[in-house]
């Protein structure tokens, strides 16, 4: 029988395993929660993903920093994702969409992926109820095209299913395209200021107004199409660079995808673009299901 100083070694090596190494089993808490399969139911912009200022001039649609929002209270989004480059460098958003499936933004595209579930704060160190993930497959829509972002949208396919807590869990996807003048939810870990790049500690969220076409079109003239819809105000509050593939949440499900926009973010009469999923629910569903 070990001793109770043994013990205590035992267990300050597996917190410096987590802190160090960042385990991707991680110790869950007790709040399982049922996990159905939502799957199953109901050019002149910039992409918005951390790096895309370094390849061009067009507006990152990842998820830095929210501008201009707030704190999310913690587990209000169980379906946000991280994307992540190395141990811990944000450089793009997703959706948990299926308990095996992130959908994201396809110009948020890279060799490997490493995704991160269920936490809250930007900082590297083990946070309780967060779930680390491989991406094993990346399936871009085949009619994406850039720098125009139309089909703006990709499923990776997770090394393994998520363990559905109140933490982590996926959301359904509209089926209805979204009305102008709907209220929507946007949410990332993107900069909160523009040009600047200021990252926040933890979940920004911000509501936002889907506006109608013919506004979204008269903002970028010749750019918009129907896999798009515009969304923001006119009070300087918007997604940047970061946000890219995070999700906009109307009335409880999945309407979009941060895709691009102007920059500097935030701008009057330049809002941002979003990936119009309603658009794309069948093409999700019959890839998941193929794959």
């Amino acid at each position: 029988m070990a001793t109770t100083g043994s013990s205590r070694m035992w267990v300050l090596s597996m917190v410096m395993t987590v802190l160090v190494l960042g385990v991707t089993e991680p110790v869950l808490t007790n709040d399982a929660v049922t996990c159905n399969n939502p799957s199953d139911k109901e050019t002149s912009g910039d992409s918005r993903d951390v790096d895309s200022r370094a390849r061009d001039d067009s507006r990152s649609d990842s998820s830095p920093r929210i501008v201009n929002g707030s704190d999310c209270d913690k587990d209000t989004q169980p379906w946000q994702a991280a994307l992540l480059l190395g141990p811990n460098k944000l450089y793009c958003g997703g959706v948990l969409v299926n308990p095996q499936w992130v959908l994201t933004a396809a110009h948020c595209r890279k060799p490997v992926y490493r995704v991160r579930l269920g936490h809250h704060s930007m900082s590297p160190v083990y946070e309780a109820g967060q779930q680390m993930f491989q991406g094993s497959k990346a399936i871009p829509h085949p009619g994406y095209s850039h720098p125009g972002h139309s089909n703006d949208v990709m499923l990776i396919k997770l090394n393994k299913k998520i363990q559905c807590t109140h933490s982590v869990r996926p959301i359904h996807i509209a089926s209805q395209c979204p009305s102008a003048g709907t209220t929507c939810l946007v949410s990332g870990w993107g900069t909160t200021t523009s040009p600047q790049n200021n990252f926040p500690k933890v979940l920004q969220c911000l509501n936002i107004t889907v506006l109608s076409e013919d506004k979204c079109k008269d903002a970028y003239p010749g750019q918009i199409d129907k896999t798009m819809f515009c969304a923001g105000d006119e009070a300087g509050r918007d997604s940047c660079q970061g946000d890219s593939g995070g999700p906009v949440v109307c009335d409880g499900q999945l309407q979009g995808l941060v895709s691009w926009g102007d920059f500097p973010c935030a701008k009057p009469n330049k809002p941002g673009v979003y990936t119009n999923l309603c658009q794309f629910k069948k093409w999700i569903e019959d890839t998941i299901k193929s794959n």
